[in-house]
């Protein structure tokens, strides 16, 4: 019997009005996720926002109490932060503090490391910068007892969307401290072969999240099922290697930023009749 769970990213709600449409309601997305059959749900950590865009949710027990109430689990936090200087600033030490002292609160949940997207600017030195970063708060995370996952992602002005973004950062994470989360949908954005990329870093695969992509416009985002991917290929290729942990649906559709709830909803009962059977 596989060992696989299906979960929810908040991004999907994020994206209406930059955050503002579903600010404070993540208890809505918690009880949407959970009618559509996902098992958890993925918040996440974004430094930029005073509440993290948590609102009332920061709260862990208010958290716990919601995520109860609808027989949900917290399958991690997404931290998206920086990290391109040197050294962590005030504020991402703060939001990364932040994020391990509450997962500890849940066990079992994933502390994801995200990069926000400004520019590609001085590409080099900030790449060095991030990693060396990101092994830094994976370390501190790591011992205060949680399970790491780096996820990179592929908007233009990211600095871990294309193949060479992927060997210097990859090739540098320590994997004593932080596993990686393969984005199917950035990968196949930033022009590189889903399974091939993955089978490069397999013993880093400890996280995964599927979005769907058509390749057209400058979100290049299909719901999911109806795009290029091949989500069965990719989930024969996570059973065969005895992957156990969460499969994140992160659906970034045009369709989500006006309904994100149909959408999670499709997300859910598509998963349920492609894939859940395969996982035997």
């Amino acid at each position: 019997m596989s060992k696989i769970k299906f979960g929810s990213q908040v991004y999907t709600w994020f994206m209406q009005g930059g955050g503002d449409g579903y600010a404070n309601k993540l208890d809505h997305m918690i009880k949407v996720a959970a009618e559509a059959g996902f098992k958890g749900i993925e918040p996440m950590i974004l430094e930029p926002f005073d509440d993290y865009w948590l609102g009332d949710f920061k709260d862990p027990e208010k958290l716990k109490a919601t995520l109860d109430e609808h027989d949900m689990e917290l399958a991690g936090f997404s931290l998206v932060c920086s990290w391109d200087k040197p050294e962590e600033t005030e504020a991402e030490r703060a939001a990364c503090d932040y994020a391990i002292d509450t997962l500890l609160k849940f066990p079992g949940a994933k502390f994801g490391t995200v990069p926000l997207p400004t520019d590609r600017n001085n590409l080099h030195d900030r790449r060095l910068n991030f990693v060396k970063n990101v092994n830094e708060v994976s370390r501190r995370a790591t011992e205060a007892g949680l399970d790491c996952s780096f996820h990179p992602n592929s908007p233009p002005a990211s600095i871990a969307r294309t193949q060479e973004d992927y060997d210097v950062i990859l090739n540098s994470l320590d994997p004593s401290v932080t596993g990686w989360t393969p984005d199917v949908g950035h990968i196949i954005r930033g022009n590189m072969d889903v399974l091939d990329t993955m089978t490069k870093w397999a013993h880093l695969v400890n996280h995964v999240h599927y979005k769907d992509f058509s390749g057209n416009g400058p979100e290049p985002w299909a719901q999911m099922g109806t795009g290029k991917l091949d989500f069965h290929a990719i989930t024969e290729w996570l059973t065969t290697r005895n992957y156990e942990g969460w499969i994140i649906c992160e659906d970034e559709c045009h369709d989500a930023i006006g309904d994100p709830d149909s959408v999670t909803m499709q997300n859910g009962e598509w998963c349920k009749e492609n894939l859940q059977p395969m996982l035997g």
